[in-house]
């Protein structure tokens, strides 16, 4: 799994927690109690952690919950999975990225880091995956391309067709976590 090298914008952040806001992959659907990726990664962090995510949250839902789900929590890092729903909503790709751009660009002006945890959109390639990278490299956040690589298609790690399992979160919490800890110092 590869991951997008943009230099991260060195905010200096005041806020204490990390705040993972997203879809149903954030919410955790399909994972036992307290095994969803936000759980897993508190047990890692020296910080608290909050999960903001809704399942079935589009980038649309999540600008315009924005506010009161994240920035009034005065984050330090902001853990981002959105995307696929917008994909299979068939939201326009200039939306879904000017939703993300817009996204990006608050919870920074608000003084928090930026990792995007991308939910490889499409079923047979990436086809965003171009535009993601340009956006990390234009707004200096952390993309981690494809956080379910070798989950998605593995029964072992899936809850139904779309949702990791347990296994699957643990795994997606381990990648997270490798790539926020350079971050955290």
């Amino acid at each position: 799994m590869c991951g997008c090298e943009a230099q991260v914008a060195d905010r200096d952040p005041k806020g204490g927690p990390v705040v993972c806001f997203g879809d149903s992959l954030t919410a955790g659907f399909g994972a036992d109690e307290g095994r969803d990726y936000p759980s897993v990664l508190r047990s890692k962090l020296d910080l608290p952690v909050i999960n903001a995510g809704v399942s079935g949250d589009t980038t649309a839902d999540g600008l315009r919950r924005l506010e009161r789900d994240v920035l009034q929590q005065d984050p330090k890092i902001v853990i981002i999975t959105l995307g696929g729903n917008d994909f299979m909503c068939g939201i326009p790709r200039e939306e879904i990225l000017r939703n993300m751009g817009t996204i990006i660009d608050r919870i920074q002006e608000h003084g928090a880091k930026v990792v995007w945890a991308e939910e490889r959109i499409g079923l047979l390639g990436d086809a965003y995956i171009g535009d993601f990278k340009k956006l990390a490299h234009q707004k200096h956040f952390l993309l981690i391309p494809d956080v379910l690589h070798g989950i998605f298609f593995d029964q072992r790690y899936k809850y139904d067709r779309i949702h990791p399992n347990s296994e699957g979160y643990r795994i997606m919490a381990e990648r997270i976590y490798k790539r926020i800890k350079p971050l955290l110092k």
